[in-house]
């Protein structure tokens, strides 16, 4: 990862220079705005007495006070944008350290019931699922845990494409990343997707052309006035004019503003994410189908949105007083705002799900490419369909540490079982969830932590992990066989490869020893393929009956007193325990 290292660090340097620059630039601006404010009202002040004059003056300070506002809000965008990109590296250069244990554990998406994501630390502290996430929307981490759940074993030479095609694209992935961070919400997506499908127009169609012609006598009136053909109390009278028709419709248009001040902000940032998935050029068959569904006939889904964010904006004016009382007693802005909104969601608010899930797909998956670039020396399984042998050359648990782990070669044949025994502290359950994570990474096209791997897809269902439940009134041992009656209706209905460490803890010794060679057999006569971890040395003797078993091990060697594991899997059965070893040298007994 040396030459991840060394990306990362560059853009910090760069982009904090960057930082410094915008800075100073918006330093600058603001003191041209503050001097553009105070020329404009000594030149009002000293022309007071000549209307014209003044009205000329002030208008030019707002104009000009206006362009280097809308400059200051582009430039501190970009402020803020580098800013997280700096972020963004210094927490991969954190990440790489080994320290990820502030970022999101994703413990809301676990799920006891589900397949395997509970036994395999998919989620919670320490978890799969914390170590790659780098989604920035709350819909993005929810795709993402989707997706480590999905146990689908379909179109996964898409996903492992779509994957390595945007590990390739690391500084867009960043670019995308940071300005999603910039999204602030203050309404939850699903409660802004329900208020689009349920707001009522209330306007009739008339405000399609009323606030023009508005606009229009306006024009004139003032024109009249200013060169002295009408007196100027006739612009005052126009005023109540004005503001009488937008009073008509004042409490509903209320309400709409009130919503749209929390959802406006929304909608411009998902405009600037969409607007970077449709300028991207793709050639993965995946992304370019995710493309496409954002792509209409004639217009682009990003300045679609884009415009309903300007309606919204304009709509939240309404809350300065002067741009309420002369906005909408010469030109109807109220009414001219509100009708857009409308006309906008009658247009596209069905729309609107489809872009939300395009952008959360890409806030998910930019995730699994980054986890591929930061991991550039996996490799991706070769995905094979005429074999039934899955062979994985040198297999280690993608979250330990190269120095301190100690890859093993794994090779299985459908409908084989392997019996897996050896010593506490051996490696059995770190190997057990080393092969549940390849199955599961292999499923979702991501690159895996071996030398080779030449991958049967098979979807995965474990029990490694149990507890009784006060709350729910079961024993230990009845949440036992509640999850192992799960996997053999599971294995009825579809084919799974199956991980089981430790079954029927919950019982004596001679049940456990009749239980699980029992339910082993049964697993075997269902053409089930698995691997089972035990202590009970018993069990091995199903080898001599049943061909499909074989039996492996982990082992444990006392040398000069001192306990020693070498984490290596073998073929044969354990023969060397340590329990009684390691409770005398700890003088507990």
């Amino acid at each position: 990862m040396a030459h991840n290292s060394s990306f990362y660090t560059t853009n910090i340097e760069t982009y904090k220079a960057e930082v410094s620059s915008l800075y100073k630039q918006l330093t600058a601006l603001s003191m041209s705005r503050l001097l553009v404010f105070l020329a404009t009202g000594v030149g009002v002040y000293f022309t007071f007495g000549m209307w014209q004059a003044a009205v000329g003056i002030a208008v030019m300070g707002i104009v000009i006070f206006l362009f280097l506002l809308n400059k200051h809000s582009n430039l501190k965008t970009q402020h803020q944008l580098k800013k997280a990109l700096v972020a963004i590296n210094e927490e991969e250069i954190k990440i790489e350290s080994g320290d990820f244990y502030d970022k999101k554990e994703g413990n809301t998406f676990q799920d006891a019931n589900h397949q395997y994501s509970l036994d395999i630390d998919l989620f919670g502290r320490g978890s799969f699922f914390q170590f790659i996430d780098r989604t920035s929307t709350v819909d993005g981490a929810l795709t993402l845990a989707n997706a480590l759940k999905a146990n689908s074993i379909t179109e996964i030479t898409r996903r492992q494409e779509a994957i390595k095609e945007l590990s390739e694209k690391a500084n867009w992935r960043q670019h995308f990343q940071a300005t999603a961070r910039l999204i602030k919400t203050e309404t939850e997506l699903s409660a802004l997707k329900d208020w689009l499908q349920k707001q009522q127009s209330f306007l009739p169609k008339v405000m399609g052309w009323l606030p023009k012609a508005f606009l229009l006598v306006s024009l004139i009136i003032f024109g009249l006035a200013f060169t002295g053909v009408i007196g100027i109390q006739f612009i005052g009278y126009w005023l109540f004019a004005g503001l009488i028709v937008t009073g008509k419709y004042l409490k509903k248009i209320n309400v709409l503003a009130s919503k749209a001040d929390k959802i406006r902000d929304t909608f411009r940032q998902y405009s600037v994410l969409l607007k970077a998935i449709e300028s991207e050029t793709f050639t993965s068959q995946l992304l370019q189908e995710k493309q496409q569904q954002i792509q209409l006939k004639d217009e682009k889904a990003s300045a679609i949105l884009q415009s309903f964010s300007r309606s919204l904006d304009a709509l939240d004016n309404r809350n300065n007083l002067i741009s309420a009382i002369f906005g909408n007693g010469y030109f109807i802005t109220d009414l001219k705002n509100t009708y857009a909104i409308e006309k906008w969601l009658e247009n596209y608010k069905n729309l609107v799900d489809d872009w939300f899930e395009v952008v959360s797909f890409f806030d998910a998956y930019n995730s699994l490419g980054n986890y591929a670039f930061n991991h550039s020396g996996f490799i991706y399984p070769e995905i094979v369909s005429n074999n039934n042998t899955t062979k994985a050359v040198n297999l280690g648990h993608p979250m330990l540490a190269p120095k301190k782990r100690v890859d093993n070669t794994f090779e299985i044949t459908s409908e084989q079982f392997f019996i897996i025994t050896g010593a506490n502290m051996a490696g059995k359950s770190t190997f057990l969830r080393t092969v549940s994570l390849h199955i599961v990474m292999a499923n979702m096209g991501l690159p895996v932590c071996a030398e080779s791997s030449r991958y049967v897809p098979v979807k995965l269902i474990t029990s490694m992990r149990t507890s009784d439940s006060l709350t729910d009134d079961s024993s230990y041992f009845f949440s036992e066989l509640t999850r192992l009656k799960y996997i053999v209706d599971a294995i009825e209905t579809d084919k799974y490869f199956i991980i089981l460490d430790e079954i029927l803890k919950g019982t004596n010794s001679t049940d456990k020893a009749i239980g699980s060679r029992k339910f082993v057999e049964k697993l075997v006569a269902s053409n089930a393929t698995g691997i089972i971890a035990t202590h009970d040395l018993s069990l091995c003797e199903i080898e001599n009956t049943l061909t499909e078993v074989k039996n492996y091990y982990f082992d444990a060697q006392i040398i000069n007193d001192e306990l020693y594991f070498d984490y290596t899997f073998k073929k044969g059965i354990c023969q060397n325990m340590n329990a009684s070893f390691l409770l005398k040298k700890m003088e507990i007994v």
